[in-house]
């Protein structure tokens, strides 16, 4: 019997993100056209012995949470449970806080998952290993290139064994090209090295014995507080993979992440891809469309292109690497390039709205997004453009490289500009 843990984060989390998250908590962001965590579920559901899945995090369970597991239950035919955590707990907290809820029913395993990330989940593959060679934790890793490996937990292994020698939580200088997914598989008995470090810091707590440091002994970090402190002891062992692999820690790498998972959809999920069809609009490439919206049949869409519930598409449109979220409508002749629209936004006819893709270089297998910030020397960097939710785009003017927060009505165009 097998479990899966999801950690979600909280609102305080992923302010990157913003301001998409303004309206969804990130975790339930769409991406590929499902919530960001669906495929996570599905990946899960379908590894055999999966009896039951958890996410911890530290959001309230607001109505769109709730609908999605509920839907998530009945779609998987499998409990999908929310654990709230009192205060924000970090990565290993949470674990803690709830490992008599993982481990009722005695599984033999539990994998965890960071929300965050877009994988292919080669989650069979890591049982296969963990049942071959027992040990408590199993990290699945990838690798990177030297510079970008910086941003990153590294690891250090055996090559022969494929045991942990050294992890170190974004080094300062290079270490290894082996970097953490942030997917493992983790043995009951993980949850002892757990029970130490919060010990240890209800010890720490009370020597210090200052209030600030609440909810001090519950916080405990995996990467830093067990992972760097176990690495070379024989406990973590590491399951490499050449799969695709990305971060969503911002908008842009959400559109990167929703290009990859249209990819995939061509093996696990080909009835998601749109098909052109006589009297349909031109499709080029992965698109999804959701079956409420309304495309004209003049309009072109494609490559990467992810269309929400709801959505009106005019006549003449071009829209290219970009996601247009539930409700929003695309006038007549619009133009969308490397954008992604806000809900329940509209653009006016003839506009266009373009952005700049800040993707790994292609040149380079190894290369991974940049964890891009959106300020350089005081200048704001080219991004992907993004309209918060219910913005009112004018016809005929341009908005470049520029971030849109919700229910602004412009009357003009804008480059590089945060409009707020």
């Amino acid at each position: 019997m097998l479990k899966a843990v999801i950690l979600i984060g909280g609102p305080q989390k992923g302010t990157r993100f913003r301001p998409l998250s303004f309206e969804v908590p990130k975790p339930l962001f769409p991406v590929a056209g499902v919530p960001m965590i669906q495929h996570h579920i599905e990946a899960c559901a379908q590894v055999p012995g999966m009896q039951e899945i958890l996410l911890i995090g530290f959001y309230q369970p607001d109505e769109a949470l709730t609908q999605f597991l509920e839907t998530a239950q009945q779609e998987f035919n499998l409990p999908v449970r929310y654990l709230q955590e009192f205060a924000p707990l970090g990565t290993g907290g949470g674990l803690y806080h709830f490992r008599d809820q993982i481990l009722a029913g005695g599984p033999e395993a539990f994998f965890v998952l960071n929300a965050d990330v877009c994988s292919d989940f080669p989650l069979s593959a890591m049982l296969d290993a963990h049942r071959h060679q027992r040990h408590p934790f199993l990290l699945l890793g990838t690798t990177a290139n030297r510079t970008q490996s910086l941003n990153y937990g590294c690891i250090v292994e055996n090559p022969q064994t494929h045991e942990v020698l050294h992890y170190v939580e974004k080094p300062s200088t290079f270490i290894s090209d082996i970097i953490n997914c942030g997917i493992y598989l983790f043995s009951p008995e993980a949850l002892k090295p757990l029970r130490d470090v919060f010990q240890r810091n209800q010890q720490d707590g009370q020597l210090e014995d200052s209030p600030g440091s609440w909810p001090g002994a519950g916080t405990i970090r995996l990467e830093q507080d067990v992972f760097s402190a176990l690495a070379g002891q024989g406990q973590i062992y590491v399951h490499l993979t050449d799969g695709i692999w990305s971060q969503i820690k911002s908008a842009g790498s959400a559109l990167y992440a929703s290009r990859l998972y249209l990819s995939r959809y061509q093996i696990t999920h080909p009835e998601r891809l749109a098909k052109h069809t006589p009297g349909g609009p031109r499709i080029r490439g992965n698109v999804y469309i959701h079956p409420t919206a309304k495309v004209a049949p003049s309009a072109v869409l494609g490559p990467n292109v992810s269309v929400g519930k709801g959505v009106t598409v005019g006549e003449g449109v071009r829209l290219r690497e970009s996601i247009v979220l539930h409700g929003a409508a695309l006038q007549e002749h619009t133009c969308v390039l490397h954008s992604i629209v806000g809900w329940g936004s509209t653009v006016g006819r003839w506009a266009r709205v373009e952005g700049t893709p800040n993707d790994p270089n292609p040149n380079d297998p190894r290369a991974r997004m940049d964890s891009e910030s959106l300020f350089k020397d005081g200048k704001l960097l080219p991004a992907i453009t993004i309209l918060g939710c219910r913005v009112r785009i004018p016809a005929e003017v341009l908005i470049l490289n520029s971030i849109v927060l919700p229910h602004k009505e412009l009357s003009r165009s804008f480059t590089n500009q945060i409009i707020l």
